[in-house]
């Protein structure tokens, strides 16, 4: 009976994301646009979150469902406590997850939801850090109201509080889950002196050749390092990012940022919303009058996340990329208030995971909704076969790169 319950449910829902009828769709009750979720609510978990997320801040999110290529129309699970703020004020938010259908993310037919790619490779979702347990037991109710059997959370910090809560509410109903890939991503102590770590991680030798190479940049102009944190020198900052990034090697391939107006209007918008609030940070390294680097670092609590990075290949001889990422790691271990940053990187990432030696636990993880659930192996076995088929295509598409560079 609860099975047909909940086929009810889904039926009823809309077809919003052009999925079939019997995936939760972004129409069901239990889901909200991410627009209307209360503003004052969402920045008030924010500053009280168990673990640090810069991409689920609201400035940030809400500018990539608005306009982001492929990424808009995200919706909301939202939890709240029984306690209320004020004698007759509203409940108080204690989580928020903001995902797409299944269908949307995969174009898998089956009814669970995945959180929204919020452009950067973080999806861990906020969570009062006093109710933490309660915040995922509720995400999970509102879920299962959704119509969904499971929920997906993408590039989740395994080793996080809220993966503890989540996994903890789980083991409460007889359950556990289901990990379906994981990776380990550079990562910085910013607690600790930053030449020493630089000399631990690089050696004297590599040290040695970088200031050699940094000096030759001189002679194209005395080198500086540029920190941006006003709204108005933040948006001066980011149109020379955007124009050193288009200049490389993304811009080649057609995935510079300012290729696409929706990519553009996005990264526009919540680069600013996030200088209001001093959350965001744009680094550029020049020599002379000339930006040779450029860098986006989002600020959340305690915690820096280093998203794009654009340089001048005019200069690639003197690793700009590089020196920019010398100076920002100097620069984040000298402020108190960062104690760690994310490189937000893939695993492999030649230039940072050389200098940054830390390592994040990231992964993909299902959560079932219902014990002894049918559909839940079924959504497991359809999301791996669908990760094979992926690998599958990039690897071809990598020997057919490699092949034509070798004619």
């Amino acid at each position: 009976m609860a099975e047909i319950a909940d086929k009810a449910v889904i039926d009823r829902a809309s077809t919003d994301d052009a999925m079939p009828a019997h995936a939760p769709a972004s129409g069901s009750p239990a889901l909200a646009p991410l627009a209307d979720i209360p503003m004052s609510q969402w920045r008030a978990l924010a500053e009280h979150v168990a673990e640090p997320n810069a991409y689920y801040l609201p400035g940030w999110v809400l500018a990539v469902s608005a306009s982001a290529r492929g990424r808009t129309g995200a919706r909301a699970l939202s939890a709240f406590s029984d306690a209320p703020l004020a004698y007759d004020g509203p409940a108080r938010m204690i989580g928020l997850l903001p995902v797409v259908s299944l269908w949307r993310a995969y174009k898998i037919p089956l009814p669970a939801l995945v959180s929204a790619q919020p452009y950067g490779t973080l999806c861990t979702p906020p969570l009062d850090g006093d109710v933490t347990e309660a915040a995922a037991e509720r995400l999970m109710q509102e879920a299962r109201k959704a119509g969904a059997h499971a929920l997906i959370l993408r590039d989740m910090s395994l080793d996080g509080k809220a993966m503890r809560a989540f996994t903890e509410v789980l083991r409460l109903n007889g359950m556990r889950p289901r990990l379906m890939q994981s990776c380990l991503r550079a990562y910085l102590d910013a607690t600790r002196n930053a030449d020493e770590l630089l000399l631990e991680a690089l050696g004297t030798k590599k040290l040695k050749e970088l200031r050699r190479l940094r000096h030759r940049l001189d002679e194209h102009g005395a080198v500086h390092f540029e920190v941006a944190r006003s709204p108005d020198d933040v948006a001066a900052a980011l149109e020379t990012f955007l124009i050193l990034e288009a200049s490389g090697w993304k811009g080649k391939r057609g995935t510079a940022l300012v290729q696409h107006n929706g990519d553009a209007t996005f990264i526009r918008r919540a680069t600013a919303a996030l200088a209001e609030t001093g959350q965001c940070e744009i680094v550029t390294l020049r020599a002379g009058d000339t930006a040779v680097a450029a860098a986006i670092v989002l600020r959340h609590q305690e915690r820096a996340f280093y998203f794009k990075l654009g340089v001048d290949e005019r200069f690639a001889k003197y690793s700009p990329g590089v020196q920019l990422t010398l100076d920002l790691t100097r620069h984040l271990c000298g402020d108190p208030a960062i104690r760690s940053a994310d490189s937000t990187a893939a695993p492999d990432h030649p230039m940072i995971n050389p200098i940054w030696r830390g390592r994040l636990a990231i992964g993909d993880v299902l959560i079932p909704l219902r014990r002894y659930d049918p559909l839940v192996p079924m959504i497991h076995t359809a999301l791996a076969v669908h990760r094979f088929a992926e690998e599958a295509a990039r690897s071809g598409v990598r020997f057919i790169r490699n092949r034509g560079k070798s004619h």
